[in-house]
């Protein structure tokens, strides 16, 4: 059983293929007012296009952002105030996989920064608009992958070395849960809820910029991977259902609460992982 969408501002990061692309065709086709968030012009208006045929439905809209930047993250929020007097469900989805450490425009680990730091401004900036349109969701995307994850404070972006790719795509995956935990304890009794989610091993391209080496490896898995269309489906579930209208704090797999690391539940780690990301956003507000 499903939420009514009809009359529900949904925004929906890393939009233009994947997971994104296809739990957006859901949800637009649910009746939702559904507006994607791509990084580049050409493919963002492509995705538009396939999701407005998909999905029968012309309330869909786009806005473009590389997460990468954070100057870039305040406009996309902007630039959704502008258009949207509401906001019923956010789902940070946007992420990527990085070869070899690289810097961004803001002096941050590229990968630290797309996956965690992007997402963790974007959702606190919308935080008020989330709060008044209550009952409402958030949801990001994690990975079974924070099971390797870690969170040194004295290495947190790789400065002193030791980067390895999914070393770093595996930290910023505990990240997402321990963000998801301490957001959700902020803002209990607030009407907004806060989950977030592994969508399975997905047949998507986030790996093509994984090193020569993982190659072998990759190929012959990707027989197993499901489809970009079923690893929509959980975040459509979190986005959409009765049966999580009350849920908060939780990661899901399949659809169901899945337990996580003991890391992940280390509520003194969630709050100075929020202290730290809020320093580096420089976050104001």
């Amino acid at each position: 059983m499903t939420h009514e969408l009809k009359g529900r501002t949904i925004l929906v990061t890393g939009a233009t293929n994947g997971i994104g692309l296809e739990s957006s065709v859901q949800l637009a086709g649910m009746g939702a007012t559904v507006v994607m968030v791509g990084r580049d012009p050409g493919r963002t208006e492509r995705a538009l296009a396939e999701v407005k045929r998909r999905s029968g439905s012309a309330d869909v809209s786009s806005l473009l952002c590389d997460f990468s930047s954070l100057a870039q993250v305040r406009a996309l929020a902007d630039g959704f105030r502008a258009r949207h007097p509401r906001l019923d469900v956010l789902v940070n989805n946007a992420g990527g996989v990085n070869a070899a450490r690289t810097i961004t425009v803001d002096g941050l680990e590229t990968t630290f920064a797309v996956n965690h730091l992007g997402p963790f401004l974007l959702t606190t900036l919308l935080l008020d608009l989330l709060e008044k349109s209550a009952p409402s969701r958030i949801v990001n995307v994690a990975s079974e992958a924070h099971r390797q994850g870690v969170i040194d404070f004295e290495n947190l972006q790789f400065e002193k070395g030791g980067y390895g790719t999914l070393k770093a795509y595996a930290n910023s995956k505990l990240a997402n849960i321990l963000f998801t935990r301490e957001l959700s304890r902020r803002l209990s009794g607030k009407g907004v809820t806060v989950n977030c989610l592994h969508p399975g091993v997905v047949d998507t391209g986030i790996w093509d910029k994984s090193p020569w080496y993982y190659k072998p490896l990759i190929l012959p898995a990707k027989l197993f991977f499901i489809s970009a269309e079923k690893g929509g489906r959980t975040i459509t579930h979190l986005a959409a259902s009765d049966a999580v209208a009350q849920v908060t704090g939780e990661y899901f797999t399949r659809n169901k609460v899945t337990k996580t690391t003991r890391l992940a539940r280390d509520e003194a780690l969630a709050r100075r992982l929020w202290d730290e990301s809020a320093a580096l956003v420089k976050l104001s507000r």
